[in-house]
């Protein structure tokens, strides 16, 4: 039976010297590389992710999904072998320095599986805490491509930002001679993806430039005039915030949505109405939305989550319970024998066909196309097109530790 405690970890002082200190893991190796062999012993699990703060919603979807993942991975048993598996899960706040007290301390209780992670800066905080102490680290939502490679010791369970580039390169095909121009605010956000674009669509050999706002702009009609004069063959558009609906409101009325192909990614469910009549004349890339994949985990996760309705990171959640279900089946407590046992491993999850890539931990996986209909506060998400795990694989990068 899974045991499931939950706690709130805050910062002192003195934990963040602590954060400072290597903790040393404890508990001997296990040799068998059965889930433990003949023992009975709890295999435990850490799950820091964001409870509350910014990115709740993403952590809910995130925990409803491990349950599901869990469940289907251990025939509903909750247990590897004969081994009951013990989740602990402590919420991070989206606080990269309560997440390393909070990984510290379960390593400090002999923990070698930590999973969670649902902010990037969170993730790049306990990635090194993984190598320093030889625990398994599978990060989650966090989309940052830094962690892929970051060490060996690190894996992912969800999509990384290169596979969203490249599925919203899919949208104009060949790349070269292309003119494609990036929308975004000034922000780190917003240069984050025009640095990426630039990356990914500029290095197939298009033309990128970009426009970016101020984050405390209101008025969006002069930029909407200069999108339509730049006259690209993709727009890509990244913004975060309120003033995203009026965003969209303005390109719309100046005609630059059906002008030229524009492109965004899709949010969860609760963010669509925010596109408002714009909504149809997007083009969305899409890590996943209900609807998106129907195979056995899929409907498996279908089946558990309340109200029955799929979101955007119900599917990391899901992926990282079956990724520490065969590292315990293949390491044992060894986590060098975890590790080697993940390193290559394709399985089949909600999305579809997944592959752990074996020299730098990247998670090859399908992407998603897809369209938006309807309006007021009732939108449905359309399938157009199911990238495969190759199509959207990012270039492999050497293991930095």
């Amino acid at each position: 039976m899974t045991v499931r405690t939950t706690r709130r970890v805050f910062a002192t002082a003195a934990t963040m010297m602590a954060a400072a200190l290597v903790v040393a893991a404890c508990g001997s190796p296990q040799e068998s590389a059965t889930g433990g062999g003949d023992s009975t012993a709890p295999v435990k699990v850490g799950l820091v992710y964001s409870q509350s703060g910014p990115l709740a919603t993403y952590g809910k979807q995130y925990i409803e999904g491990f349950r599901a993942g869990l469940a289907h991975a251990t025939g509903g048993t909750n247990k590897i072998g004969d081994r009951p598996v013990e989740v602990t899960e402590v919420d991070d706040a989206g606080d990269p320095t309560k997440a390393v007290s909070a990984a510290k301390d379960l390593i400090g209780k002999g923990y070698k599986i930590l999973a969670g992670s649902t902010a990037s800066g969170v993730a790049l905080q306990v990635a090194p805490l993984a190598v320093q102490n030889k625990v398994l680290f599978i990060s989650g939502p966090a989309a940052t491509d830094a962690a892929t490679a970051v060490n060996k010791y690190t894996f992912r369970s969800g999509r990384q930002s290169y596979q969203d580039v490249l599925t919203a390169k899919s949208f104009i095909g060949d790349a070269a001679g292309k003119k494609v121009v990036v929308f975004a605010q000034d922000s780190a956000f917003g240069k984050s993806n025009e640095e990426a674009v630039k990356a990914v669509i500029g290095g197939a050999g298009a033309t990128v430039s970009s426009v970016l706002a101020p984050a405390s702009a209101t008025d969006f009609t002069p930029f909407a005039s200069q999108l339509t004069a730049e006259k690209p063959d993709l727009l890509f558009v990244a913004w975060a915030g309120t003033t995203a609906p009026a965003m969209w409101q303005t390109l719309d009325q100046q005609g630059v949505l059906t002008s030229t192909t524009v492109v965004t990614g899709l949010d969860i469910r609760a963010s669509w109405p925010t596109f408002g009549a714009a909504g149809s004349k997007i083009s969305f890339l899409s890590h996943f939305f209900d609807g998106a994949a129907d195979n056995e985990a899929a409907r498996a996760l279908k089946a558990a989550v309340p109200g029955g309705v799929l979101d955007l990171f119900h599917p990391d959640g899901f992926a990282a319970a079956q990724m520490v279900v065969r590292a315990v089946e293949e390491g044992g407590d060894d986590v060098d024998k975890m590790v080697t046992g993940l390193e290559g491993w394709t399985f089949d999850s909600v999305k579809g066909k997944t592959t752990v890539r074996a020299e730098d931990h990247a998670l090859l996986q399908p992407m998603f196309q897809a369209t938006l209909s309807g309006s007021g506060t009732e939108f449905t998400a359309q399938l157009t097109k199911t990238l495969t795990p190759e199509e959207a694989a990012p270039p492999a990068v050497p293991m930095k530790g």
